[in-house]
């Protein structure tokens, strides 16, 4: 393919990914159209046209407020976001949303075997009802039999509401460390990669601004399209899609038929016993 046709489809892969797209990603998407081009080509060409993808930062504002009054649930995780299977482990946070009438929060359900927010809910306040709508929502989606729910030692997840809608539906509730990224690294770097992509690239001047860019790029970005280098570079629908297609053809070469693969611990500059995910830190 010559350089300027070349040049013409990596401008346009990186423009529908709202210009977030580095060299892995456009190489991805390049291959899912069937064009084999090296990773230095591509480097080149997005060098001498000016493009370049979004890297995550690794600091952002932790939500927790602890309940002073109430134990946390064991943690059940210990730093090990690995599942074989759907619906196996949760990870849940949340994180504000400024905008010039003031800030509207998100509380976040992601699936770990695909990295696919299963359930969210946008509020004005911190408060419990935000995690249980979240939760109501991936419980509703995703009809778990038995699931863990990882959080960090938050009190909307402490609440005696949160722990009763637990007891009902089977679900085992799992709290890692306050204020420590690594023991809900998962949770954390969605968070990180909202902020990069989105939030810190946008100023909204209403709530419902921020909550329909919120809702866009999560049901019409990150779930449907945005790829993962810990999925092969498949988005969390896409893996999910292929992963049944393997289970209803076996023998079919070139699907996903185990779970995630990780095997990288320590991958986002963590200690060696940080989660065995990719952070996913970089474009």
């Amino acid at each position: 393919m010559a350089n300027a046709v070349l040049t013409e489809r990596i401008r346009a892969i990186h423009s529908a990914s709202d210009a977030t797209y580095g060299r892995p990603r456009v190489r991805a998407e390049l291959l899912e159209q069937g064009e084999r081009v090296s990773h230095k080509r591509i480097a080149r060409l997005m060098r001498l046209e000016g493009l370049r993808g979004v890297s995550s930062r690794r600091g952002f504002t932790v939500t927790t407020q602890r309940h002073p009054d109430r134990g946390p649930a064991p943690d059940l995780v210990k730093r090990r976001f690995v599942a074989d299977a759907p619906n196996q482990l949760w990870v849940v946070d949340m994180a504000y949303v400024p905008t010039w009438q003031g800030f509207i929060y998100l509380a976040t359900v992601i699936d770990v075997w695909s990295w696919r927010v299963v359930g969210w809910s946008i509020g004005e306040h911190m408060r419990a009802e935000l995690v249980l709508s979240a939760l109501d929502m991936a419980l509703g989606s995703r009809k778990p039999e038995s699931v863990i729910h990882h959080s960090d030692q938050g009190s909307q997840d402490a609440s005696l509401a949160f722990g009763k809608r637990c007891r009902e539906m089977g679900v085992r509730p799992s709290m890692g460390t306050v204020g420590d990224a690594y023991d809900n690294a998962m949770a954390e770097s969605f968070f990180a990669s909202l902020e990069c992509e989105l939030i810190d690239r946008k100023t909204f001047r209403t709530k419902t601004e921020a909550r329909l860019a919120v809702f866009t790029w999560i049901e019409g970005w990150y779930n449907p399209r945005r790829r993962h280098s810990a999925l092969g570079y498949l988005s969390p629908m896409n893996y999910e899609e292929k992963h049944r297609a393997a289970q209803a053809n076996p023998d079919k070469p070139g699907l996903p038929t185990g779970p995630l693969a990780p095997g990288l611990g320590g991958a986002g500059g963590g200690p060696v016993d940080s989660p065995a995910i990719e952070y996913d830190h970089t474009a």
